[in-house]
């Protein structure tokens, strides 16, 4: 297929500094985990599994991949949109609805809802019928990105002091806190975990704060709470289409966005070392001629 649109996610870097849990990859290849394209006349998302197994991914102006694993987007939809969104809202998607059972009237925190998947997750909660959205980011721009998500309340995570963070976040919740979304784990999570409702559940899809956490075990046992984990790669191929094209869905009526720039492929080595120092706003998408 022609590729219109590629992202450069933390995923990426892993895979190709050998980092992530899939080990180190075989190489040369050409990264790229995801991807927007056209074949056959069709405007599609297809995944890849650059840097994960053998094979070359989607930052090329073409990519081979196989049939059923190409899905068919709506033609409204924005390729450059659609491919920031990507996986990460599919993760935020499937952890807030799938893993964690969100019903509608439940309050809801996410954790890290400056980035990419926070955003999504601010966004797709409230379409999933969340009563009351609380966002919780550690940086002044990254909470300035989830009140332009729509959260009803932000919160800073600007100390690594478990007590107080909790103190926060239980001043910004209205009533019990039902579902936390977290792709931080550390401080964050112990501190979240102590507002959680009895029975009240946490989906862990990272750990960008900490590998591990100081979670209480008292705090776990008194409330029966649920410690849940999560990754896209439980996914079924059926699972991973529907979600995608519910992302796409909500991306072409305009009801879900994220901070996203466009850079031209051939810029992909400047992009790259902007995406592996952290110095991105937003996520950066390569776009072909």
């Amino acid at each position: 297929m022609r590729v219109l649109a590629a992202p450069i996610t933390p995923l990426d870097v892993l895979c190709a500094g050998g980092a992530s849990y899939f080990g180190a990859p075989a190489t040369p290849y050409v990264p790229g985990v995801q991807g927007v394209g056209t074949v056959g006349g069709r405007l599609v998302w297809f995944p890849t599994p650059a840097g994960m197994a053998p094979g070359d991914g989607s930052m090329a102006e073409l990519a081979c991949v196989p049939a059923g694993d190409v899905v068919e987007l709506p033609g409204d939809a924005g390729p450059v949109a659609v491919a920031a969104l990507g996986l990460s809202a599919v993760a935020a998607y499937q952890a807030l609805t799938w893993r964690g059972e969100l019903a509608a009237g439940e309050q809801v925190l996410v954790l890290g809802a400056g980035g990419v998947v926070g955003q999504a997750a601010v966004q797709l909660a409230r379409v999933a019928g969340a009563r009351r959205v609380v966002a919780a980011a550690r940086s002044a721009a990254g909470r300035e990105r989830a009140g332009k998500a729509g959260a009803d309340a932000v919160v800073a995570l600007d100390t690594d002091d478990v007590a107080e963070l909790a103190q926060r976040l239980s001043a910004a919740c209205d009533g019990p806190l039902d579902l936390i979304l977290d792709p931080l784990f550390g401080a964050p999570a112990a501190a979240a975990l102590r507002v959680l409702r009895p029975h009240g559940r946490l989906v862990n899809l990272g750990g960008s704060a900490g590998e591990t956490s100081p979670l209480d075990s008292s705090t776990l046992r008194s409330r029966s709470l649920r410690l849940l984990g999560y990754t896209n790669n439980e996914l079924t191929r059926e699972q991973r289409a529907a979600a995608v094209a519910k992302v796409a869905e909500l991306a072409a009526s305009g009801r879900l966005h994220v901070d996203h720039e466009a850079i031209p492929l051939e810029e992909v080595a400047s992009a790259w070392e902007r995406q592996s120092a952290g110095t991105t706003t937003g996520r950066l998408v390569l776009t072909t001629p």
